[in-house]
């Protein structure tokens, strides 16, 4: 290695060196600083955009609960402004839920569809089946059925059956649904569904009389 020994001669290397290399270092430097702040500055302006939509989303969830047409409307540009975000499969589901209560069963339809099909996948379930009912509603019984038939979810098992067993209860087909009802019982729907067991004692089968007198 050469050595350096006077201080001129190492300052003429230094001056030699950046006049090389400098513009690159600096450009080197820049765009470094350039990324980190940009990167601070992305991160930021994440934050700072969660915490605007979290702030309509909760405006739109105290407006939807009066269930006017004007919250309606603002429930559905708040998904229009938000297309693409969790918050507006979110609002989706409470728009669906509020038009269900006003009766509107068409925009309900619309907006679970729209979450069931390109939804994340762990809020598709939840739209699917929310979406089955809404059907049912309707007296579209064949697709609330194949709807349900979407739901490969685990969790989701019991759900799916009872949902089954109200479509075929209004179909006419009682023995086709009390084994619905019996499958989401088997699969734990019992301890989630406090309206199961009257479902599964309205279509128990009567007791079977002989005829002969009691015993004495």
């Amino acid at each position: 290695m050469e050595v350096y020994t006077t201080e001129e001669q190492q300052v003429e290397v230094i001056k030699s060196w950046w006049k090389e290399n400098g513009t690159s270092v600096l450009a080197g430097t820049v765009i470094g600083l350039v990324g980190l702040f940009g990167w601070r500055y992305y991160n930021e302006h994440q934050l700072t955009s969660q915490e605007t939509a979290s702030a309509a989303y909760n405006e739109m969830t105290t407006q939807l609960a009066k269930g006017d047409a004007a919250a309606l409307e603002q429930a559905k540009s708040f998904i229009s402004a938000h297309k693409g975000d969790s918050y507006a499969e979110l609002a989706a589901l409470q728009l669906a839920a509020a038009a269900v209560k006003a009766n509107q069963l068409d925009l309900a339809a619309q907006q679970l569809t729209e979450v069931a099909t390109n939804g994340d996948e762990a809020i598709r379930p939840i739209a699917a089946l929310r979406l089955a009912r809404v059907l049912n509603d309707q007296g579209k019984a064949d697709e609330a059925l194949a709807q349900l038939g979407k739901i490969n979810n685990e969790a989701f098992k019991a759900q799916v059956a009872e949902a089954r067993g109200d479509v075929l209860l209004k179909q006419g087909k009682p023995e086709e649904a009390r084994d619905a009802y019996q499958a989401a019982a088997d699969a734990g729907g019992l301890q989630a569904s406090s309206e199961l067991k009257l479902k599964m004692d309205d279509l128990a089968l009567p007791a079977v009389t002989t005829g002969e007198a009691p015993d004495a």
